[in-house]
């Protein structure tokens, strides 16, 4: 495991009910970086109780529980606050069900480290499993993003394997009722992008596994596409009281 424990960058992932593929994720993450956190979201699969009995024979994880499920973006939001008062600067989230690709922690974690006021955005690149409908639906979301932010080079609104400045997402999130389910990523990003946090874009392989494979999904098509709908409606207005700015900081960058 690593050697030298990083006092700025964590890696946090936020899990609600994976299944055991969440041990697997842990480890090979934990074999990358140090400190690696996991908030879990309420879980009542009994991950929470493994992970807890894998942080007893390890300091450089962390699990943090939260009592009931309360989204991503609050699980998120638990994790880079307790974080920060330990003196983080920069988080780097993954999600728990082994989609993300871990092995490439370090050189995510080295990008931020070079620009450490930019967002690390993962691009994701889909292998021949991946549900034709997820890749082409993401599209939408994608383009209303980047018109939202003038095109400041959001690559995947959508894609949760990315490192995050704390400071500045603690301060959207407080100031925000929003952002705590679903619709965490996608205005995080954009909502970062208005605050003048800039995007640099790495490819980032993602999968899909099957049911066999230990893949846990909870992707709902029309809950969480209905919350993306009314999300981006809420941002387009934003966008419009702040476009003004947006202009500018365009034609100045």
């Amino acid at each position: 495991m690593t050697a030298t424990p990083s006092t700025t960058h964590l890696v946090l992932i936020p899990s609600y009910n994976p299944g055991a593929q969440v041990l697997e994720t842990v480890r090979t993450a934990r074999a990358l970086w140090s400190p690696v956190w996991v908030v879990v979201d309420g879980s009542t699969d009994g991950t929470g109780e493994q992970l807890r009995a894998m942080a007893d024979s390890d300091d450089g994880l962390r699990v943090i529980i939260l009592p009931e499920n309360r989204g991503k973006g609050a699980a998120v939001l638990e994790g880079i606050t307790q974080a920060a008062a330990l003196g983080f600067t920069h988080a780097l989230t993954m999600d728990s069900d082994g989609q993300h690709p871990a092995a490439l922690i370090p050189e995510f974690m080295a990008d931020s480290k070079a620009v450490p006021a930019a967002m690390i955005l993962g691009k994701p690149v889909f292998g021949p499993e991946a549900p034709a409908l997820r890749v082409n639906g993401r599209k939408v979301s994608n383009g209303w993003a980047n018109l939202e932010t003038l095109w400041m080079g959001i690559g995947d609104s959508l894609y949760g394997f990315r490192v995050y400045p704390i400071a500045p997402l603690m301060k959207i999130m407080r100031g925000n009722r929003f952002m705590r389910r679903f619709d965490f990523d996608p205005e995080a990003v954009v909502r970062l992008c208005w605050a003048g946090v800039w995007p640099i874009n790495r490819d980032a392989p993602v999968r899909y596994l099957s049911a066999a494979e230990g893949g846990v999904s909870h992707f709902n098509y029309l809950r969480d596409n209905t919350l993306l709908t009314w999300m981006h409606t809420r941002l387009l207005l934003g966008f419009l009281l702040r476009l003004p700015l947006l202009i500018l900081r365009r034609l100045f960058a």
